[in-house]
């Protein structure tokens, strides 16, 4: 209501400092990241309310001087021209909902454009997306994060002259000259290092996805030149759940770990990090507005990993999901009610798309 009154409230509501978080994956726990690492209290829209009118509400709801917001990858360009922000941390672009953000090129030649005219903003990206470099040709002075990225075919042909773009290790390049960024001031590795100074990263928060998310983050601090990255990474590892993700609850009585996976690049990232132990499986998927109305995407995510692995199929869409598991080799159970999952281990790995996880936080409570 209030953008519809005043279309220009963002502008109006803007703190001294503004830091923007964007990207497919990792946007609501990089932006966490952020706030937890600069140890300051800042404005932040922590439920994940990441389009104007939830970022419009987080902020008229904290008076603060520092914001650090994530911001949906299609409404980025907006938001980013009205806030002007210090500093704009871009993750990755890849597909999400096929009836909603299903070519991610046109949201990079829209970034792209709306790039160009910050000319104050500093920048932390993905330079190993090709996407992202392409977004950011016009902006001088990036600073590049090498982190490993492993989801590939959203941007197997150059955004620039439609040629196949080649990956080798640790690079990429199109015979047009396309090519990944050599100006790095990030690497992660076994280690993390900015600028050449080696950061400690123990993180309480699974998955490699994640050391991705916590070296973004770390930069971005690092460019703003508030706090030492050393100081923040002490403080990130702190984290052990992002608005219930990775957190362990009890859920119809069992004890089980709360994951976010929404679509091919996210799953197949989550899939690397699951536990090879006993716990159950269950994985749930709906397709309700917030998820995107067609599971198709669900064929593109590398389910062959869950080979011959018992999984409880979950959500509106449990059939689509098994049928996908069958043809991976796994061994699919449809679930229409929890008590339909035989008594046995109490140690589940819950795996859903958005709605699904919000019901499971809603019908789970706190260990």
């Amino acid at each position: 209501m209030g953008l519809r009154i005043d279309p220009a409230l963002l502008i109006h509501l803007r703190p001294a400092k503004v830091v923007l978080v964007s990207g497919t994956n990792g946007k609501t726990t990089t932006t966490a990241m952020v706030v937890e690492g600069l140890g300051v209290h800042a404005t932040t829209n922590s439920t994940g309310a990441n389009m104007p009118a939830g970022i419009a509400a987080a902020l008229s709801g904290q008076a603060r001087d520092c914001a650090v917001l994530e911001v949906d990858e299609a409404w980025l360009s907006s938001v980013a021209t009205d806030m002007d922000p210090e500093v704009i941390v871009l993750l990755n672009l890849s597909r999400d909902q096929l009836d909603r953000a299903n070519e991610v090129r046109q949201i990079a030649e829209r970034w792209k454009k709306a790039f160009a005219g910050l000319h104050k903003t500093k920048f932390v990206a993905n330079a190993n997306d090709p996407l992202i470099v392409y977004a950011l040709e016009s902006v001088r002075g990036v600073s590049w994060c090498d982190v490993p990225t492993e989801w590939r075919s959203d941007s197997a042909a150059c955004p620039r002259c439609n040629g196949t773009i080649s990956f080798g290790k640790n690079t990429w390049r199109c015979k047009c000259g396309f090519a990944k960024p050599e100006s790095i001031m990030t690497v992660l590795g076994a280690e993390l290092k900015i600028l050449g100074r080696r950061i400690p990263l123990q993180l309480n928060l699974p998955g490699d996805f994640n050391r991705v998310n916590a070296a973004m983050a770390l930069t971005a601090i690092q460019t703003l030149g508030t706090d030492s990255p050393i100081v923040a990474s002490v403080r990130i590892s702190s984290l052990t759940s992002v608005a219930g993700r990775f957190s362990d609850r009890s859920l119809w009585g069992r004890r089980a770990t709360l994951l976010l996976a929404k679509n091919p690049a996210g799953f197949s990232a989550l899939l690397e990090s699951l536990p090879n132990d006993s716990r159950e499986l269950w994985i749930g998927i709906n397709a309700e507005v917030a998820d995107g109305r067609d599971p198709s995407w669900l064929y593109d995510v590398p389910f062959e990993k869950l080979s011959n692995r018992q999984i409880y199929c979950f959500g509106t869409r449990r059939l689509d999901l098994a049928t996908r598991l069958f043809y991976a080799g796994a061994q699919p159970r449809l679930v229409d009610r929890v008590e339909q999952v035989p008594r046995g281990r109490s140690n589940v790995v819950a795996v859903g798309n958005y709605t699904v996880f919000q019901e499971w936080l809603r019908e789970s409570s706190p260990l």
